[in-house]
């Protein structure tokens, strides 16, 4: 059963892939923070070597490169092969040479020990099939005394980005009860379950933070309704069963619930996040 819904899990991102490659640029501005506070907890420089784990279209590699510069490296890796192609794309795209890809799991990181300066993970780690065996493979490549730092959503209820449609949505197609410890994006909203994992993976030094941050950009409401609905294979499922009136009746509802957050001339939602991050044992 776990294999199945592994399987599952990947066969949606592969499918999300094509989305989350149509929206890269401006999913890149609405994460930026996220991606500044990984290379702010991983202590992440020039000429280092890092890890990207689940790095989807391409975040936060394509950040940190030219941060590690040249004389550093980044290793971008994700299981969906759709994501891998998106992310190397826009790599070539922008001319940097110092990414390398991997289609791999992060339970079977195909590295040596002790290879990376640092590991980073951004909204990711929520869908790792087995969590702990993801985060000590990350411990594993990372050199004794290096940083492995993850970033995942808190609660949705602090999160309207997400809670405003999934609550309208919600009155159309009732959600099935949720499994607090299966694959989804609140997975670990709950403070202390990622440190927790870490701890469990081997991490030492393992420090917890919240960050708040608003998920600004420039767009309209109704960019928002096609950016919500094409990024999530759920949302695309749900509307897939109703009928066109009701598919504009939800659009109309969720276009008047959001109206507050597009008052400045584009979107600006507040947000927050939980920064986990912790040391790879020392030998």
């Amino acid at each position: 059963m776990a294999t199945d819904s592994a399987n599952e899990v990947l066969a949606a991102w592969e499918t999300s892939s094509q989305y989350w490659n149509k929206h890269q640029a401006l999913i890149e501005k609405m994460f930026a923070s996220l991606s500044r506070a990984l290379i702010e907890n991983a202590r992440i420089g020039s000429g280092q070597s890092v890890l990207d784990v689940g790095g989807g279209s391409g975040e936060p590699s394509l950040t940190i490169a030219p941060i590690v510069g040249e004389s550093g490296s980044v290793t971008y890796t994700d299981p969906a092969g759709g994501m891998v192609k998106a992310a190397r794309d826009e790599a070539e795209r922008r001319g940097l040479t110092n990414i390398r890809f991997h289609q791999c799991p992060a339970a079977q990181l195909p590295f040596s020990d002790n290879s990376f300066d640092a590991a980073v993970s951004r909204l990711a780690v929520m869908f790792f099939p087995d969590v702990v065996a993801g985060q000590r493979e990350m411990l594993r490549v990372v050199k004794p005394g290096g940083y492995v730092s993850l970033v995942v959503w808190a609660a949705r209820e602090v999160n309207p980005f997400f809670s405003v449609v999934t609550e309208v949505l919600d009155r159309f197609v009732p959600a099935d009860a949720e499994d607090e410890d299966a694959p989804g994006a609140f997975r670990f909203a709950a403070p202390g379950k990622l440190a927790k994992a870490l701890q469990e993976a081997g991490a030492i030094d393992v420090i917890e933070r919240e960050l708040a941050f608003m998920i600004e950009a420039p767009i309209t409401v109704e960019r928002f309704w096609e950016l919500r609905t094409e990024m999530s294979d759920t949302f695309r499922s749900k509307l897939k069963r109703l009928v066109p009136d009701q598919v504009a009746a939800i659009r109309y509802t969720v276009q008047k619930a959001v109206g507050s957050y597009f008052k400045t001339g584009g979107m600006s939602f507040p947000a927050k996040v939980l920064v986990v991050t912790g040391k790879s044992l020392t030998v």
